[in-house]
């Protein structure tokens, strides 16, 4: 029995590929400083799991920043007018990931979508009639030399081609099937390379082989797969999935030429017994057994009596996706030592695929028992209350009254907004100079009063910005928080908060979810003071800014020890307390941010709603069902696919909903129009994520094509996102143009000259 893993995290113990990458773009270092960086961080990594006794190592799980950017940039899938820039590779690379503005040209970048159930975000493929996929090395067979000048012989890793097309998005006229030959070719002349150069091993990734599958899916991937595995030679071919089990293609696979198939038994529900019903004995089972997206030890016993059940002969221990989902290590964070025992982050998770395979071998038995006395004892007290008040909830609790049609003309009523009433998401953007007051705060160089009145100028600032340059609702730009969620956290009972556990989110931007250690409750108001302050500086509505439950759950990492339904409530009526407090100060709007609502939902459509959907809209509802209805409730989402669910959004009972859309090309329209959705919405209007400033004409054409689709007594005016992360001259220029281009167009609708 061996040991390996799918992926391991890539930014570094202390982010150090995020703060080169970020000089690189601000031309602090130059390329070669910042390759340097990246291969120092791989063969820190690379010897890191050879030191923890992990026997297979994997290779190109490494990204500057995203995995399939680099296969498309492996097979040379990228458009013509980036491709034939004078542009260097990396800036072509960056060009797409960012977008780019400068003597080079005009360039945008690649939507951005969520990474199946997970918080990574992937940069999505755009297919057309000029795509052509080649190989002629590159990335992979370069990491693959480097390690092995290190004396490692590892397993490249690649997104293989079925996941490659599922993710991808295609031009007019393009279908998936046109790629299939250019395929087969590219990882055929892959395959040959990495044989040539001595790979013993390459792990193909299919992740998409979870989700549910069409016969002519399988049909494809079957057919692929047969004529690929031909040309494998003497290297051995494992699949790799994750984030589920493969029910309606396994058997199929069985039968292909696979040296070793990679299963998860953590999130996949039908592994055991997929495997149970039979694994050829000529094949190897990657079995992912230890978790890659929670912080939580494994419970050894469990594991043993798992594997124990299995009728397979050829075993390897691993974990059941990439450890890019967890934060790097737990041993310096300064936990209560009674408290750290309980958590398993990357590093420490090489250690429990080591163990494991020792104790499997009836070696140190003494390691199992010190684990069972781990799970043996009680490690948090319950809030009876709480609970209490939970079982009590009835059917009325999660019902606002009156309905919306109601609440919309008392709302207009009460806000006398204009048509096309513009506002932004919620933050701006957290200069140096507020991420240093925060940190002075905390080490005490700076007293609450001093932090307090450094925060107060920023908000009158921005206020009075947004009022000259004409916005409708205001925000207070949330210069005090640090996360959407940790903010939250760090107020509410039954949190515990790294020092240290960065997980990357996309690209360089990386977050440090809290850990949901025992029941949750409110300890006190959260938001409610700055709002009110924010709101005491002018006539115009100031939006409450909170986060929603749903999102503060699947932002963290949750227990295991009781459901994620009930986690969820207990995080629902904590806001719920903060919104009424809002309400009874002032504010009447109040925005409760989702932006992780998809997140969790089941990557099988029969599960979506008796195992989400039935309780996370009610606890979203929850949340507000309390307020008058002349609080006008918005709610966000974004970088997720919402078309599929767009019934069940409207199902939220919000007033207004701000979709990211720009990235995605305002693809949401068309199904909003279909599902005759009720909700006000605010489609954004760019894409924040990227450093580019949008033109008013963009602009004015992004809000045409939403006139044509969405009544414009329905619409609101918006940016993507939050604006934390931006700088603030491309954040201000992209803001004036966001609200000049609503004035022209609010012209052109009271002289009669829209199309709509």
């Amino acid at each position: 029995m061996t040991t390996t893993i799918v992926g391991f995290p890539r930014i570094g113990a202390q982010r150090e590929l995020k703060f080169a990458t970020e000089k690189y773009f601000r031309n602090q270092i130059t390329a070669k400083d910042l390759r340097k960086v990246g291969k120092e961080l791989r063969k820190r990594h690379w010897l890191e799991l050879q030191h923890a006794g992990i026997e297979q190592i994997p290779s190109n799980d490494f990204s500057f920043y995203d995995n399939l950017l680099d296969t498309a940039f492996l097979f040379s899938a990228i458009p013509v007018e980036i491709k034939n820039s004078s542009l260097s590779n990396l800036d072509k690379y960056f060009a797409l990931a960012r977008g780019y503005q400068g003597e080079e040209g005009d360039f945008k970048a690649w939507p951005m979508k969520k990474w199946f159930n997970t918080n990574y975000h992937y940069l999505v493929p755009q297919l057309t009639n000029d795509t052509s996929f080649q190989y002629h090395g590159g990335k992979i067979i370069n990491e693959f030399l480097e390690a092995k000048e290190l004396g490692i012989i590892t397993r490249p890793t690649i997104i293989g081609p079925f996941t490659l097309l599922k993710l991808s998005e295609f031009g007019i006229g393009v279908t998936a099937e046109d790629f299939t030959q250019n395929l087969l070719t590219a990882y055929g002349d892959l395959i040959a390379d990495l044989s040539a150069n001595g790979a013993e091993w390459i792990q193909i990734d299919e992740p998409s082989l979870v989700y549910d599958l069409t016969n002519s899916e399988i049909q494809w991937v079957y057919d692929f797969y047969q004529r690929l595995l031909t040309k494998k030679d003497k290297t051995k071919i494992l699949l790799q999935t994750y984030f589920g089990d493969i029910r309606d293609i396994y058997h199929q696979l069985l039968t292909l030429d696979f040296d070793g198939i990679g299963l998860d038994f953590i999130e996949g529900k039908e592994t055991k017994k997929l495997v149970e019903s039979g694994f050829p004995e000529d094949k190897v089972l990657f079995a992912g057994i230890v978790n890659g997206k929670n912080i939580w030890r494994n419970n050894y016993q469990t594991t043993l009596n798992l594997l124990d059940s299995l009728p397979v002969k050829k075993i390897v221990l691993s974990t059941s996706c990439s450890l890019l989902h967890v934060p790097y290590t737990v041993s310096a964070e300064p936990f209560a030592p009674n408290i750290k025992k309980h958590f398993a982050f990357a590093s420490e998770k090489l250690a429990e695929l080591k163990e494991l395979d020792l104790l499997q071998q009836n070696q140190q038995l003494g390691l199992l028992q010190t684990n069972q006395k781990l799970f043996a004892a009680s490690r948090v007290e319950e809030n009876l209350e709480l609970h209490q008040q939970i079982e009590k909830l009835t059917e009325t609790d999660f019902i606002r009254k009156p309905d919306f049609e109601e609440r919309r003309l008392k709302q207009e009523d009460a806000l006398h907004l204009p048509l096309l009433p513009t506002t932004t998401i919620g933050s701006f953007p957290q200069t140096r100079e507020v991420k240093h007051a925060r940190v002075a705060l905390r080490k005490g160089e700076l007293s609450q009063a001093e932090y307090d009145k450094f925060i107060k100028q920023h908000i009158q600032e921005w206020i009075k910005w947004q009022e000259d340059v004409g916005f409708d609702v205001l925000v207070h730009g949330e210069f005090e928080r640090n996360d959407m969620v940790e903010y939250f956290g760090q107020r509410l009972s039954g949190y515990l908060f790294t020092k240290n556990g960065w997980v990357q989110s996309y690209g360089t931007r990386a977050v440090k979810p809290p850990i949901i250690w025992g029941d949750v409750s409110r300890k006190e108001p959260i938001t409610v003071k700055w709002s009110a302050y924010a709101q005491s500086l002018t006539n115009k509505p100031v939006k409450g800014m909170l986060t929603g439950p749903v999102t503060i759950l699947n932002w963290s990492f949750p227990r295991e020890d009781i459901s994620l339904e009930e986690s969820t409530l207990q995080i629902a009526l904590a806001i719920q307390a903060e919104v009424l407090d809002l309400e009874k100060n002032g504010i009447n709007i109040i925005q409760i941010d989702e932006a992780a609502l998809r997140e969790k939902l089941p990557l099988r459509k029969s599960d979506w709603n008796s195992e989400y959907l039935d309780w996370a809209i009610p606890a979203f509802r929850l949340v507000h069902s309390k307020v008058k209805a002349t609080t006008q409730i918005h709610t966000h989402m974004c970088y997720s696919e919402f078309g599929d669910i767009i019934q069940a959004i409207d199902q939220m009972d919000a007033d207004v909903i701000s979709f990211e859309a720009s990235r995605s090309n305002l693809e949401i329209l068309q199904q909003l129009q279909d599902k005759h959705f009720k909700t006000l919405v605010g489609p954004g209007v760019y894409d924040i994520h990227s450093p580019r400033v949008p033109t008013k004409t963009e602009i004015i054409n992004e809000l045409h094509q939403i006139l044509a689709k969405v009544p414009q007594q329905n619409i609101w005016v918006n940016p993507d996102c939050g604006l934390k992360t931006r700088g603030e001259r491309e954040a201000k220029a992209s803001l004036v143009n966001l609200t000049e281009a609503t004035r022209i167009i609010r012209r052109e609708l009271t002289d009669g000259q829209d199309t709509n």
